[in-house]
């Protein structure tokens, strides 16, 4: 049947349904069997075998799939990028603190030794008598649990584990908790739970004190004592994070990365493209991957709302800048802009001292993005936001047919 029309339809058929497979494990690396994400999990679990074969041969994230859930276990390419953090599950999906990550930590620990359901209360407690521990009060860390901001950081971690299918919520609700008025009680689904840590090693078996080092050991494979096992985790190393980096810039990369990266480029991003959909874009300072169907990012760039207008036009004036831009500098920009376009803006954005905030919310989606970096002299532009550069203004001549276009985007 090799060659037939029918043959034909069934291969393009099989490559769709891989692709699909393979962009929602993207997406969410966590997929369960119930839930808005019931039908991607199907699709992975048909597709599991080659999905398994591509992930670890190109990118060291092992798949591990059963009857309730589809676990990829991404490590990042970067691993002191941290540009994009756990977020609420609220609307604001404010970034979680430091305070909120070790109560995560905490919590995980507390369930992991529970049982089978939990209540939210009998959660806080043995969440304090684990913040007891002596290293965590050297480094400052104190959690009593009785004053209403630490519960509502308990109540966002708990949000947090429900949105990823570790608790299941019977009865109650984390509000009646955070106000002192009720209880809430969880079911754990300790499948998801136990398959929740993505790590090469336990954290437990790493001495080193340093975050950045305790991190690379954490991600660190095993030992790379020949010029094949060498490659082969470059391979995965830029794979990873053309995958999951908005732009790879060739200057942070190693001599040796960027070397691989000349050599290999056309069947790294081959590869990429085959499984995911991804176009690659190469310019002289690096790669992007971009997505035609533009749903494969966590952040989006424009966006609608007030926040995406001020972060485009503060783009727009940084990439103008040509240089670092202090953030007092672009507080006056945007007291500038409320000026000129406050009227499309949210009321509470117009309001007199905002302006900093403002900016760091603006800010940080750029970092996110690759656009931008923060220096000790401000935020730095990156070559990848001359696109968002405005051109210069053209004047025709009265009966020239073509109109002037009114962005132009530089090459980068």
């Amino acid at each position: 049947m090799n060659g037939t029309p029918l043959a034909e339809v069934l291969d393009g058929q099989h490559a769709a349904d891989l692709r699909k497979a393979a962009r929602a494990l993207l997406k969410q690396p966590l997929l369960l069997a119930h839930g808005r994400y019931a039908d991607e999990f199907r699709l992975v679990r048909r597709h599991a075998s080659e999905l398994r074969e591509w992930f670890d041969r190109n990118t060291g994230w092992s798949l591990q799939t059963d009857a309730e859930a589809a676990r990829l276990r991404k490590i990042p390419g970067a691993l002191s990028d941290p540009t994009h953090p756990a977020r609420e599950a609220s609307r604001a999906a404010a970034p979680f603190t430091r305070r909120r990550y070790v109560l995560l930590c905490l919590a995980l620990a507390a369930l992991e030794r529970g049982e089978a359901q939990i209540a939210l209360g009998r959660l806080a407690d043995q969440v304090v008598i684990d913040a007891a521990d002596p290293h965590l009060a050297r480094a400052g860390i104190q959690f009593t649990l009785d004053r209403r901001d630490e519960r509502l950081d308990l109540a966002a971690v708990v949000r947090l584990l429900l949105g990823l299918g570790v608790l299941r919520r019977v009865a109650g609700d984390e509000d009646a908790y955070v106000s002192g008025a009720g209880d809430v009680l969880y079911d754990v689904e300790r499948r998801v739970l136990a398959g929740l840590l993505a790590a090469r090693r336990g954290p437990s078996t790493v001495h080193t004190q340093a975050l950045g080092d305790r991190l690379a050991q954490l991600a660190a494979e095993t030992a790379l004592d020949s010029d094949e096992l060498r490659f082969r985790a470059m391979r995965r190393s830029l794979t990873r994070r053309l995958l999951d980096d908005p732009v790879l810039y060739y200057d942070e990369l190693t001599d040796s990365e960027l070397g691989y990266l000349t050599r290999q480029r056309g069947f790294l991003t081959t590869r990429i493209t085959e499984l995911t959909g991804l176009v690659p874009e190469v310019r002289a300072e690096g790669i992007a991957m971009v997505d035609p169907d533009d749903d494969l990012t966590d952040v989006r760039m424009p966006e609608q709302g007030t926040h995406g207008h001020i972060t485009l036009l503060l783009a727009e004036h940084l990439a103008a800048a040509g240089g670092p831009v202090a953030g007092e500098q672009l507080a006056v920009r945007v007291r500038e802009l409320a000026a000129e376009h406050g009227g499309f803006w949210a009321k509470s954005a117009r309001e007199p001292g905002m302006e900093a905030e403002l900016v760091e919310q603006a800010v940080a989606r750029l970092a996110a993005l690759g656009l931008v970096s923060r220096t000790a002299h401000g935020v730095a532009p990156r070559p990848a936001l001359a696109r968002y550069a405005v051109g210069e203004t053209v004047v025709l001549e009265p009966g020239t047919a073509r109109m002037p276009a009114q962005r132009k985007a530089r090459t980068p």
